[in-house]
Formats: structure tokens, C-alpha cells, sequence
């Protein structure tokens, strides 16, 4: 059995439900407000451009897979799965009406309801760690995904140098007190403890290549407490590369 999260998913999926409405600022805070350089190198990662297909997995309030649908145009789409009913009517609510081609969907990401093959590129962001399986839930990414496009994870990790060890304290003692002062201490104590239960980059790199993907790259962000993993659909045998 592959690695994943041992936290029952029902009562994950109830979490998120509950920090819908605190999300976005949550993520801004506890960043440091970093959150969104770190999503703009996640975006040049997939490598989407004019006319390209994009989804993204566990997309929350939908900021990710509006960035794509950006980065896809002119005449591209971008598609946001997420498996919290809230999440999507947020993402839902704060979409502008003339985006055409975003969409949100509310779906299981180790079950994605799309076809094989369908997308340029596909994205994870903070969500992986949640996952009951890892390799599944790259293993579908990859499925959804042409061969020669990129499947792209930005997570958080538990840190090993001094520098990353030092923002480690933040996550595991700050976070929690900020998220008491929201009312979701519990969720963002979860948070603390979902991180230390994640692999190290090294692993992921590992388990994305059990999933399928090929020409496995990472990157560390944020000191150490952050890896930018990329991967690339293989291109069937006898098949002329993209």
C-alpha cells in the first residue's frame, strides 16, 4: 500500500469545509505573504501557455486555477477539482462572469471525473499532504494529463536545514495560535501535524516516478519548508516528443 494520509478523509473534507471562509488569508498570513510568489513559480512550472488545457487538484478557493486559466490566454481553459462542497461555492462565488473556460468541480482527486489525457498540464497545491495516497493521487494527475505535459506539487514539508527548521517553529507553535484567533485551532493544529507526517522531497521524487512520470525535478523554497516537485507524462513508445 502506498503512502498517505492516515486522517480519516471525511473528517478532512469536514476540516475544509469549516476554514472555507478564512482560507485565503489564512495562507496569506501564515506565508509570511509569500503565498503568491510561491504560486506564480508553480504556474511558470507547468510551462501552460496561449490556448493550453490546465487543471488543478484540491483547488481550494480557486486562486491557482485562475492563475492557469490566465497563463492560457488567449483561448485556453483552466478546471479546479476540489473535494469540499465549500471550497467550490467559494471559488464558484469569487469567479469574475467573463472568464470563459474556468470552471470548478467538485471531485475526489484520487477518482478525478475527467477523461485520460484531457489537459496540458495539471497542479497540487498544498494538497497532497491531505491525500489517503499519494502515488494515486499522482498516478491520476498523470492519467488526465498528454504525454509530454507536466504534473506540478507545490507542499509543504517537514524542513532539515537550520534555516528551514527555524520557519518549521512557525508552522508548529505560531500557526496554531493564529488559527485559535480565527476560531479553527483544531484544523490549523492539524496543519502542524499533516506537515510532519509528509515525506521528504526525495521520497515524493520517488513516488512520482512510481506513479509514471518521468524527468522528476524539485525545487526548495522558502528556506526549506517548501518543494516545487515537477514531472512529465511519458510519451508512448515510438511517439515523437512535443
Amino acid at each position: 500500500m502506498s503512502q498517505g494520509n492516515s486522517a480519516p478523509p471525511a473528517r478532512v473534507e469536514e476540516m475544509f469545509d469549516r476554514i472555507s471562509s478564512v482560507y485565503d488569508g489564512m495562507n496569506l498570513a501564515i506565508s509570511g505573504f509569500q503565498e503568491p510568489r510561491w504560486r506564480r513559480k508553480l504556474i511558470r512550472a507547468t510551462r501552460i501557455g496561449p490556448g493550453g488545457r490546465a487543471l488543478d487538484v484540491a483547488c481550494g478557493t480557486g486562486k491557482v486555477t485562475t492563475d492557469l486559466w490566465h497563463a492560457a490566454q488567449p483561448g485556453g481553459s483552466a478546471l479546479g477539482i476540489d473535494f469540499s462542497a465549500r471550497m467550490i461555492e467559494n471559488a464558484r462565488r469569487h469567479r469574475p462572469a467573463d472568464l470563459e473556460g474556468l470552471e470548478f468541480r467538485q471531485g475526489d482527486a484520487l477518482a478525478l471525473p475527467v477523461e485520460d489525457d484531457d489537459f496540458d498540464a495539471a497542479t497540487i497545491a498544498y494538497g497532497m499532504r491531505n491525500l489517503a495516497d499519494y502515488r494515486q493521487g499522482f498516478a491520476e494527475m498523470a492519467r488526465v494529463v498528454r504525454p509530454g505535459g507536466t504534473v506540478a506539487c507545490l507542499e509543504i514539508y517537514q524542513p532539515t536545514s537550520v534555516t528551514g527548521r527555524l520557519l518549521g517553529i512557525w508552522f508548529d507553535r505560531i500557526v496554531p495560535l493564529i488559527g485559535r484567533l480565527v476560531g479553527q485551532g483544531d484544523a490549523y493544529a492539524y496543519l502542524a501535524r499533516s506537515v510532519k507526517g509528509y515525506p521528504a522531497p526525495e521520497r515524493i521524487a520517488e513516488i512520482m516516478r512510481e506513479a509514471g512520470l518521468e524527468a522528476i525535478e524539485w525545487e526548495p523554497l522558502a528556506g526549506g519548508i517548501i518543494a516545487l516537485h515537477t514531472g512529465v507524462v511519458p510519451q508512448a513508445a515510438g511517439s515523437e516528443s512535443a
